[in-house]
């Protein structure tokens, strides 16, 4: 199999569908290679595919191909350049039967992103796991987090934050990363499967949808407990159960009843918003750290300013669809400004998990064609900033945020918001401009300056400008700013040795986002498939097999 890199495509030439798209590619590829183009369409399979847009006025797609043709051809054209390499075909690889089961089986506390792909590497390799989740399925989700958006009802247990598939069901679930790891196409993979668009296999910022997801994930519960897990919701942990330095289990309390459950490897992927846990480890003495984290808004612009600052003539072409942006400068002293978890077509979602407290999220459907695009602008708060030494003063700091900012909004969840014109100018606002803020339970007008630290908004209201200097618009007079975003990432890491399990808890394996060792949905589900494959790696015959 060869596999060909940096293949440069005018979006002139590429026509306007997919099919379009892959008959210009055949061309483009038979005339530089010399190949005959039927030949390259049997068995053609897209590898990558991104969009060049550094010259608004020559907006091009890159790509990358594999193809197999004879070894004589594909000797020939590895000679040709750097671009061209001659590649094996590594079959997709699951995790097989060959562990024996443990005498106690694992444990994998909580469903999001570490915990879903934790249990279902476990499963599949013959140690059926137990995962438990205090929320519940993805489908139901859907039911609660509708009801908290029409009426103000907030189940704390089950919510934006809490459920099947974690923080990351109602966020867009956005798969670009940053990480290396050889398991990410087993996820892409897992999450096609389960019935996501195959496109997520080769588009360089993949993305799902919130439309798609909670099918998706409630499809990968399936997959653990055909493979041997069982898997049970609205079960929230209650305690660690020790023995000295080592785990022996947890009790969990379901339906009103308490249970204690055995097991000398207990997997916490419990999430960065699962404070109670984090108090949970602090009071039995598990040792935990302050980590910078990141605070701010959501700040809201029109969909089509985006796409024309970054697309120019080219925006509205719908083999590019919405713009995406990622942003971030550094100001004096050091402090970091940066967009995050960018929605194209999107929607500022209510992500709160505790009564009294509003805290925001972002999140598209699977079409981005929503009229607004919006992104959390937040700022780097670190360990210094924290008062005192208590280890959970930065969750301290958030609880605080979303509190101010409940008491801003009036109450029942309705948010603070203020145009950036009048946000720069420090002045309070009364009502929108031409963009309508997308938060379900409404926003008060206002000042957000109230509801974050000063070094906070003063790092944002610095930052904007030099923003604007990279994307043309971010400083619109009216786009808007929704407070507040507290929940990019968690404040603590549960400290951890190299074998990943806790430095202060033999057996007790803290991974995901909630762990502090990750940071979005590749990198959680990544992070659990490392603690899964450690685990096997320990059992009787353990191991995983193509």
């Amino acid at each position: 199999m060869i596999e060909v890199a940096n293949i440069r495509i005018p979006l002139t030439r590429l026509g306007k569908t997919r099919e379009t798209e892959r008959a210009a590619l055949v061309r483009e590829l038979s005339r530089s290679l010399r190949v005959d183009g039927q030949r390259l369409a049997t068995g053609l399979e897209l590898r990558k595919r991104s969009i060049d847009a550094r010259k608004r006025d020559k907006v091009s797609l890159t790509y990358i191909i594999r193809t197999s043709l004879d070894a004589a051809a594909e000797t020939r054209l590895a000679r040709q350049g750097r671009d061209i390499r001659i590649v094996e075909d590594a079959p997709r690889t699951y995790p097989s039967r060959t562990a024996k089961p443990l005498e106690e089986r694992p444990i994998v506390v909580g469903a999001g992103c570490a915990g879903l792909f934790c249990a279902l590497v476990l499963a599949r390799a013959g140690l059926e796991p137990l995962l438990i989740e205090r929320g519940d399925d993805a489908s139901r989700r859907g039911a609660v987090v509708a009801e908290h958006n029409a009426t103000g009802a907030l189940d704390p247990d089950c919510n934006i934050q809490f459920g099947a598939g974690g923080a990351g069901t109602f966020s867009d679930g956005k798969l670009a990363t940053g990480t290396k790891s050889s398991s990410h196409r087993f996820i892409l993979e897992t999450f096609v499967e389960g019935g996501a668009d195959p496109s997520i296999l080769y588009d360089a910022h993949p993305h799902v949808g919130s439309d798609v997801l909670p099918q998706v994930v409630d499809r990968i519960v399936e997959m653990i407990r055909n493979a041997g897990g069982e898997v049970r919701f609205r079960t929230r942990m209650t305690e660690l159960v020790r023995d000295g330095s080592s785990v022996r289990g947890i009790r969990v309390e379901q339906d009103g009843r308490e249970e204690e459950l055995p097991s000398r490897r207990v997997i916490l992927a419990t999430g960065h918003s699962a404070r109670d846990v984090y108090a949970l480890l602090a009071e039995g003495g598990i040792p935990l750290e302050r980590k910078p984290f990141a605070m701010g808004v959501r700040i809201e612009h029109l969909q089509a300013d985006i796409d024309r600052a970054l697309y120019g003539a080219a925006a509205g072409h719908p083999l590019l669809g919405a713009a995406p942006y990622k942003l971030s400068c550094h100001l004096d002293g050091g402090r970091g400004v940066f967009s995050f978890c960018m929605c194209p077509g999107g929607y500022v979602v209510s992500a709160a998990s505790e009564p009294g407290g509003v805290c925001t999220n972002g999140m598209s459907y699977s079409g981005r064609a929503g009229t607004n695009a919006n992104a959390g602008l937040l700022v780097n708060v670190f360990p210094e900033d924290l008062p005192g030494d208590d280890v959970l003063a930065g969750v301290a700091l958030q609880r605080g945020c979303e509190r101010s900012a409940f008491d801003a909004g009036g109450g029942a969840f309705v948010a603070p918001a203020q145009l950036v014109g009048d946000f720069l100018a420090c002045v309070p606002s009364s009502g929108p401009g031409r963009i309508q803020p997308t938060y379900p339970r409404g926003v008060a007008w206002g000042s957000i300056d109230g509801c974050l630290p000063g070094y906070v908004t003063e790092s944002m209201r610095a930052a904007i400008p030099l923003l604007a200097r990279k994307l043309a618009g971010f400083d619109a007079a009216d786009a808007v700013l929704t407070g507040v975003e507290t929940r990019s990432s968690s404040p603590v890491r549960i400290t951890r040795g190299d074998g990943l399990a806790s430095i202060g808890c033999a057996g007790l394996i803290p991974v995901g986002e909630g762990a502090g060792y990750a940071g979005g949905i590749m990198s959680a589900a990544a992070d659990g498939i490392r603690a899964a494959e450690a685990i096997i790696a320990q059992s009787p015959s353990g191991g995983l097999t193509a």
